[in-house]
């Protein structure tokens, strides 16, 4: 399957997700870990699409999600790079445009290190909950926790950096 890139950016436009998630990790300097993702779910009876999808962005994993669905996700930052990149030379066209921008914003964050500070996390928390991805409660407790946490709570002497 040989794809071009305005399928995808309409394909992307109706079936792809920017989602980031947070998550308690002890291991990381702020106790907490961000897990940006790029995920496009689909019925198994189209998963030569997935594939195809990995394929063209030279990266990814397609996965059983549930029942009789499977998705390409893509988590490790250089592949997300890639996903970045083409979007900006290839902008979507609905509002999904909107969730990638708040998406790449976390990335450069994250690579300014700035999810390694309570202050970061607590701003990439914040535009995470204006992206339309159904996991507001669960960032906003998280959000809650962070705030709730004093500076010493914060691991600064751990390690691990990200």
């Amino acid at each position: 399957m040989d794809l071009k890139p305005d399928w995808v950016v309409g394909f992307v436009d109706g079936e792809g997700c920017f989602y980031v998630g947070v998550s308690r990790n002890r291991t990381m300097k702020t106790g907490y870990q961000v897990l940006p993702e790029f995920r496009i779910v689909q019925h198994k009876r189209d998963i030569q699409v997935l594939y195809a999808l990995r394929k063209f962005f030279g990266c990814g994993v397609v996965r059983k999600n549930h029942d009789d669905r499977y998705e390409l996700r893509i988590r490790k930052r250089s592949c997300l790079k890639k996903v970045v990149e083409f979007f900006e030379k290839h902008p979507l066209k609905t509002k999904k445009n909107v969730d990638f921008k708040k998406f790449r914003r976390i990335l450069i964050m994250m690579e300014r290190g700035e999810h390694l500070t309570k202050e970061g996390l607590i701003k990439i928390l914040e535009i995470a909950m204006e992206m339309n991805t159904g996991n507001h409660e669960r960032l906003k407790r998280t959000l809650e926790e962070i705030r709730g946490l004093d500076e010493d709570t914060v691991h600064p002497h751990s390690e691990r950096v990200g």
